[in-house]
């Protein structure tokens, strides 16, 4: 009698197994590529949709914000646009889709006027609507005084990534510690929101014609009143923002990731740990 066919060695033809074998491997490449592929996917999808990590590479808006900070910005609470994607990607339309309106003190990262090609960030002052206006260093908003109240000087340590504006303002702590020590005052918005500023006394911009806030467009400060290139400045290339229309948005100050006082090396891994700001990782907006 014959073997019947549902033995094993006549299941599979030899043939049929040196096949298989041979192809496993170009199954597996083709899955790793595939694996990466689904990978650089979500990640663009989470950095265009969701949240975005920035840097802060300037003192404006001390004290909130330090020269070394890296924070994420969450991208959805105002809508999308090319902006919000890498590299500006003519995907999506200039025109926000899902567009959402900011709130009077969000700290907002947006696409500098004119030329929207560098990433700046500053707190939102002025709605569509609203008259602004400074006065001898106080802030106007539809007439009526922003409340403005002294609080504790605001004490930073001297580092690689920390200056002070002037020698007016350097210092140093009873350990010995170089610092810069700036008058620091606490505002408050009409909607409640309230915010630490420094104040450096009397500047230029301290006084301002008022501005009616136009449709589509916002008025933004830096914390840091007179170390910042704001909306009270005509829009210029990498100097100020002038009204920043809303379609300039790219997402909304979430969370600091990061700090660094300037003093890591790549070479010298320890120092990654010594330079951090551990003090300043978390914080919340």
């Amino acid at each position: 009698m014959t073997e019947p066919a549902t033995t094993p060695d006549a299941a599979v033809p030899p043939q049929a197994t040196d096949q298989a074998t041979e192809s496993a491997p170009a199954r597996k490449e083709d899955s790793f590529l595939i694996f990466l592929l689904k990978l650089v996917v979500m990640v663009a999808i989470f950095r265009s949709l969701i949240f975005s990590p920035f840097n802060i590479p300037s003192e404006s808006m001390l004290p909130r914000l330090v020269n070394g900070d890296y924070l994420l910005a969450a991208k959805w609470p105002y809508g999308f646009s090319r902006y919000s994607l890498p590299f500006n990607l003519p995907i999506l339309p200039e025109a926000r889709v899902l567009a959402g309106t900011p709130q009077r003190g969000d700290v907002v990262i947006f696409k500098q006027p004119p030329l929207k090609e560098l990433d700046y960030i500053k707190r939102v002052i002025g709605l569509p609507g609203d008259t602004v206006q400074m006065v001898n260093g106080q802030l106007y908003l539809n007439g009526a005084p922003v409340p403005k109240q002294r609080i504790g000087d605001f004490e930073i340590e001297i580092t690689l990534n920390t200056q002070c504006y002037s020698l007016q303002f350097v210092a140093r702590r009873g350990d010995g510690t170089d610092i810069c020590r700036y008058p620091r005052y606490r505002e408050t918005l009409p909607n409640g929101r309230n915010y630490e500023v420094l104040d450096l006394g009397p500047r230029e911009m301290d006084s301002t014609a008022p501005v009616v806030v136009p449709e589509g467009h916002l008025f933004l400060m830096g914390d840091n009143r007179d170390n910042s290139e704001d909306s009270r400045f005509p829009a210029e290339p990498g100097r100020g923002i002038g009204l920043v229309p809303m379609d300039n948005l790219v997402g909304r100050a979430s969370i600091v990731m990061w700090s660094t006082d300037g003093s890591a090396e790549w070479v010298k891994p320890w120092t990654w740990f010594s330079a951090a700001r551990w003090d300043r990782i978390g914080g919340t907006f």
